[in-house]
This record gives C-alpha cells, sequence and structure tokens, in this order.
C-alpha cells in the first residue's frame, strides 16, 4: 500500500507539475496569442498522462484524480479505507507539483489565482469533461487494458479543445490549480461547483457503464 500511494503522490505531482510549468511556459512564449499557449498546455498534458499511466498502471492503478477512485470504489475494485488514502495522496501531491513548477520558474511558490471560471457553461462543461474521462477508462480497460494510457492521454488532449472549461476533469488538479495564479489557474472561490460537477459527471459515467458493459 505505501508503494501504490507513493505512485499516486509522485504520480500527481508530475502531473500538476506538467499542466502549470507548460502553461507558464506556453503563456510566455505565445506573447499573448492564447491558442498558441493552450496548444502548448495541452500536447504536453497529454504526453505525460500517457508516461504516468504507464509507469503507474500496474502498480496503483493510476489513478492520479480522485473521480477515479470515486467510481473504482463505486465499482467495489478497491476498500474505502483505500479509497480515502488514494484521495489524500493526490491532493498532497497536486500541490507538491505546483510548488515545484513555481519554483522551477522562479515564482511565489503558492499563490491565490485569479483566473474566472465559473457559471453553469462551465460547470456542464467539467461534468461532461469527467463523464468521458470515465467512460474512457472503464471502457478501454474493458476492451484494451494496454491501451489505457494512449486513449487517457487523447482524451484529455482533446477536451482541452473541446470542453469551454479546458477539461479539468480531476478535484486534485482543481483544487491545487487554486494556487496558481498562472494561466492554468482558477479562482478559489470557484472551486467547489467545478468539483461537485466533476464528481457528478463521474457518477453518471459509473451507472452508464454498469448499464452498457455489464456481464449478461
Amino acid at each position: 500500500m505505501i508503494r501504490k500511494l507513493s505512485a499516486e503522490l509522485i504520480g500527481t505531482a508530475l502531473l500538476l507539475a506538467t499542466v502549470v510549468g507548460s502553461g507558464i511556459m506556453g503563456e510566455t512564449l505565445a506573447n499573448g496569442n492564447d491558442a498558441i499557449a493552450l496548444l502548448g498546455n495541452t500536447i504536453a498534458t497529454g504526453a505525460i498522462l500517457f508516461v504516468l499511466i504507464t509507469i503507474f498502471g500496474a502498480l496503483s492503478g493510476a489513478h492520479f484524480n480522485p473521480a477515479v477512485t470515486l467510481v473504482m470504489w463505486l465499482r467495489k475494485d478497491m476498500p474505502l479505507g483505500d479509497s480515502i488514502a488514494y484521495v489524500g495522496v493526490q491532493i498532497i501531491g497536486g500541490l507538491i507539483g505546483v510548488v515545484a513548477a513555481h519554483y522551477m520558474f522562479d515564482m511565489a511558490l503558492l499563490q491565490e489565482s485569479t483566473k474566472l471560471r465559473t457559471g453553469p457553461n462551465q460547470w456542464f462543461a467539467e461534468g461532461v469533461a469527467t463523464f468521458g474521462l470515465l467512460l474512457t477508462i472503464i471502457g478501454t480497460v474493458r476492451a484494451r487494458p494496454e491501451a489505457v494510457p494512449m486513449a487517457v492521454g487523447l482524451y484529455i488532449t482533446a477536451g482541452y479543445w473541446f470542453t469551454a472549461s479546458t477539461s479539468f476533469a480531476n478535484p486534485a488538479v482543481t483544487i491545487a490549480r487554486s494556487f496558481s495564479d498562472t494561466f492554468a489557474g482558477i479562482n478559489p472561490d470557484h472551486v467547489i461547483g467545478f468539483i461537485l460537477a466533476q464528481l457528478a459527471g463521474a457518477v453518471i459515467a459509473w451507472l452508464v457503464c454498469g448499464f452498457m458493459f455489464r456481464s449478461d
């Protein structure tokens, strides 16, 4: 269990370091062109997800996401105590990743984001993003388990561009990004709306997958 929690901690930290760091780098190099900054942020995030899930998938399941852990618990794939421990280290890992990204770019280690991301459209987008992510994971595990790293990386890459919220789809990522006043940030006051939408999307995905992929 200690090795599993270590994998979740390190994986989530590297994920957030990539999300925030590539956002800072993209915004710095894009000279005000948000489309170019978002493209750089997208490519880096999709790529690191492929790498991290490949590395840690066989050890911890490579959740790096409380919404994923919630659904694994609902599916009775892991006990409640383990699920709570996973969520705790995912949140801690996310904060470590943000601090690491800020330090690399010589910025204040912890910041309060001023980036506005709220409203029914944004919440709906997060629900859709998280629903699609869990559908991708559960469906790919059932059909082609070896393809999960690629499928998740590609889905999040697409999600950056087809959702109004740029597809956070992850409560730990949402919390961590509220401590970064950078391209990838989210105002702390807007975190709860995102998280509730993400959890709702995850539960709906669990219900839909339970119907579609049940054993007859």
